[in-house]
């Protein structure tokens, strides 16, 4: 396991990875607004543990990857799925296992209807369907919760003083826990910490607020041909389950694993049931 900065097309981009690398590639893509340190290490550990050669990366304006100005990202969403591309292609990894959580399970479909031949299988975790089916996205998606809206609406940080970003971040870290399952906040707390502590410019993060899409891809979710696995909360407050039943219903062969009273992301209590999905996903 090492950190590792490269360097493709102009762009920097941290990744680190876990395992063997003549192992099967798998390729974590974390939310926006979100470092790799969302993966947490037990859980890629088990990954690498069960065979896989697992790659974690911070997104732009992200942990130690390339930062811009706050409010001038100078780039797309399109850009941060051709980073995938940039990740696997400095590690001279041909096509991998996809796997990615909320923001970055959207870009992980992007990377397989735009980047076909890069991706084995996806795994798409507390994430919504990202491009229109058949000229429209599904009519019965239920919007966030109203305790997700009213944080998102009222919460005030100031962006200047870290300890007010950690409790802001610990604070919304509750929040997407879904409130049906005891939240471990001090555990929260300290990861919080380290990902603003370790952040270039952890402010430059908000740029992901305000990207455009880019160009989009023009394919329906029912043209991903690679193997699917839909992973899902039953009380995620961001995307309520019904967003998960609407990919697994809208790619072909895909499957549905519900994960009851889980909210929006891995739950530490989940990350065993979540890594064996994945390794027999992927084997």
């Amino acid at each position: 396991m090492a950190e590792r900065v490269i360097e493709v097309d102009g762009v920097e981009l941290c990744t680190e990875s876990f395992g063997d690398p003549a192992d099967p590639p798998v390729l974590l893509v974390m939310g926006l607004g979100a470092s790799m340190l969302w993966w947490e290490e037990d859980f890629c550990r088990m990954l690498a543990a069960g065979g896989r050669f697992v790659i974690r990366y911070d997104h732009r304006d992200t942990g130690r990857s390339v930062t811009y100005e706050p409010g001038r990202p100078g780039y797309t969403g399109a850009d941060l799925v051709a980073d995938a591309v940039r990740v696997l292609a400095a590690h001279g990894i041909p096509a991998a296992h996809v796997v990615g959580v909320s923001a970055g399970g959207a870009l992980a479909q992007s990377l397989a209807l735009d980047h076909a031949e890069r991706v084995l299988s996806l795994v798409l975790i507390s994430t919504s369907p990202a491009v229109p089916d058949d000229g429209d996205l599904p009519s019965d998606l239920p919007p966030p919760t109203e305790e997700f809206v009213r944080f998102a609406s009222t919460a005030r940080v100031d962006r200047s003083d870290a300890d007010s970003v950690i409790d802001h971040q610990v604070a919304y870290a509750r929040v997407l826990a879904g409130g049906r399952r005891p939240f471990d906040e001090a555990a929260a707390r300290v990861l919080v910490r380290r990902d603003v502590e370790r952040a270039h410019d952890f402010d430059a993060a908000g740029n992901h607020d305000s990207l455009t899409d880019g160009e989009v891809p023009q394919a329906p979710l029912s043209s991903i041909a690679v193997p699917t696995l839909v992973i899902h909360g039953t009380a995620d407050p961001m995307f309520p389950l019904r967003h998960g039943e609407a990919l697994a219903e809208r790619i072909p062969g895909a499957r549905l694993l519900a994960l009851q009273d889980a909210g929006h992301g891995i739950d530490p209590a989940d990350r065993p049931a979540v890594a064996a999905a994945i390794l027999d996903h992927t084997a």
